[in-house]
């Protein structure tokens, strides 16, 4: 298996940790967090050091992967995603092996498919993006860099997600609609304006 570090030390920091433990693929050496949470552990992982110890720990481990969630921005996670590539750092992929992807579906860099989502025929996921547990992403969907897809929502055929946008848990997006850049769905919601000739 291959060493990882996680970034990032909250409740979604759990989820990713399950992820990853299912896949079998990485090993988890440590977790970033704040300089006061040293030491501490999230299930069985010690927190080893924070964000400014990135640079000297890439020098041993080479693949970090941000578990910090997101619900209101993606700044924070953006503004990681950054760092890790100024560094040259390896930034995996990950898919729950409970979890559907197409063959013809293209995955960014840096992006969790989380357990029993499901990404359908000729989607587009961009880098840095959470599709969390259940959601649904069907054909031809372009989801956007450092975007959240949420718990159970739905992305209808070719639905366009813009940059560093949050769709909540169980909302609905109609087919052929663009979310602009930056937007805030939240949970439960019917989304159909915007519509475009996709």
């Amino acid at each position: 298996m291959k060493d990882l570090i996680l970034i990032g030390g909250g409740g979604h920091c759990k989820s990713v940790i399950d992820v990853i433990e299912a896949g079998k693929v990485f090993n988890i050496v440590g977790i970033l967090d704040l300089p006061e949470k040293m030491g501490e552990k999230i299930l069985g992982y010690e927190i080893i050091g924070e964000d400014a110890n990135i640079g000297d720990l890439s020098r041993t481990v080479k693949n970090f992967f941000i578990s910090i969630g997101q619900i209101n921005t993606g700044q924070f996670r953006e503004k990681l995603f950054q760092t890790l590539k100024m560094h040259d750092i390896s930034i995996p992929t990950i898919i729950s092996p409970f979890a559907y992807v197409s063959g013809s579906a293209a995955l960014g860099e840096g992006t969790i498919i989380m357990h029993h989502a499901l990404v359908n025929a000729g989607s587009q996921i961009g880098n840095n993006c959470i599709i969390n547990s259940k959601a649904l992403i069907e054909h031809d969907v372009i989801v956007g860099d450092h975007c959240h897809i949420s718990t159970g929502a739905i992305l209808n055929g070719g639905v366009i997600v813009s940059h560093n946008s949050f769709i909540g848990s169980k909302a609905v997006c109609i087919q052929n609609t663009l979310i602009p850049d930056h937007y805030f769905l939240k949970a439960a919601s019917l989304f159909k304006g915007l519509k475009y000739n996709g």
